[in-house]
C-alpha cells in the first residue's frame, strides 16, 4: 500500500498538479467527454469561463511559455491534464483570432490568447470545476484570454479548494 501512494505521488509530481480529489486517476466513474468541435464561453460559479464544444471546462497551466508547452509530463500527468488538440472553431464569446496551435513536434495543442489548453480528468461532467487552483497553478481562463484565479465557491460542490 505504501508503495501504491509514492507511485501516486511520483506520478503527479511530474506535472505540478498535485490533484484536489482523493480520487485522481480513478475510472469508478465516468469521465467527461472532450469535444474539441469548438471553444466557447460559458457561465460559471468563478464567471465567462472558456470550455469546448461539450461545455467541459478547459484550463491554462501558468508556468507555460507563450504558444509552447512547458510541461515536463509523464504519462501519469498527461492522463490527469489531458491536451486539447485538433482544430476547434471559435463558438459564442470567443474572439477567433485568439484561437490558435502550439509549434513543435506530435500533436499540435490548441492555444487560446497563447496559452495551451488542457482538460481535467476528474470534472465528470459539463461545467466541472475540479482542478481550479490546484496547486496555484492551474486555473480556468476568461475570454479575454487571462486565468481567473477565484477560488471555487465551497457550495459548488466541483472543487472549492479554499486556497
Amino acid at each position: 500500500m505504501a508503495g501504491f501512494a509514492l507511485a501516486s505521488a511520483l506520478a503527479l509530481a511530474g506535472c505540478g498538479g498535485g490533484g484536489g480529489s482523493s480520487g485522481a486517476g480513478s475510472d469508478s466513474q465516468a469521465r467527461a467527454a472532450m469535444d474539441t468541435s469548438s471553444i466557447k464561453v460559458a457561465d460559471s460559479p468563478l464567471g465567462k469561463i472558456l470550455v469546448d464544444g461539450g461545455g467541459r471546462t478547459l484550463y491554462l497551466f501558468t508556468e507555460d511559455g507563450r504558444n509552447t508547452n512547458s510541461m515536463n509530463c509523464d504519462a501519469a500527468c498527461v492522463k490527469l491534464w489531458p491536451h486539447m488538440e485538433g482544430k476547434p472553431k471559435a463558438g459564442s464569446g470567443i474572439d477567433a483570432s485568439l484561437v490558435g496551435s502550439t509549434k513543435g513536434g506530435g500533436k499540435p495543442q490548441v492555444t487560446y490568447a497563447g496559452h495551451p489548453l488542457y482538460y481535467y480528468a476528474e470534472d465528470r461532467a459539463a461545467g466541472d470545476l475540479k482542478g481550479q487552483g490546484i496547486d496555484r497553478i492551474w486555473y480556468v481562463m476568461n475570454a479575454q484570454g487571462a486565468a481567473v484565479k477565484k477560488a471555487v465557491p465551497a457550495s459548488n460542490g466541483s472543487g472549492g479548494y479554499g486556497y
